[in-house]
């Protein structure tokens, strides 16, 4: 079995980012969730987990999140 949208099913595809993952349910800081959601797209059928690991290593690299640097000090 493959992990790519055109070799699975939509519940083969929830479980392999639940295996993959691990027990969401235990997790006590609430990360996991959001980690989950994070592949919503993949079990949905709109992108492969390639593309979206790669998306979230090339937004974390590039720090776009992170608070701006102003004249007097860091803003939003």
């Amino acid at each position: 079995m493959g992990i790519l949208i055109s070799e699975t099913t939509r519940e083969e595809r929830e479980r392999i980012v639940a295996e993959s993952i691990g027990n969401i349910s235990g997790s006590c800081d609430g990360c996991m969730a959001g980690l989950a959601e994070m592949y919503r797209d993949y079990i949905d059928g709109k992108k492969e987990i390639r593309e979206i690991n790669a998306e979230f290593r090339a937004h974390y690299e590039s720090g776009d999140d992170g608070p701006t640097k102003s004249e007097c000090g860091y803003m939003k």
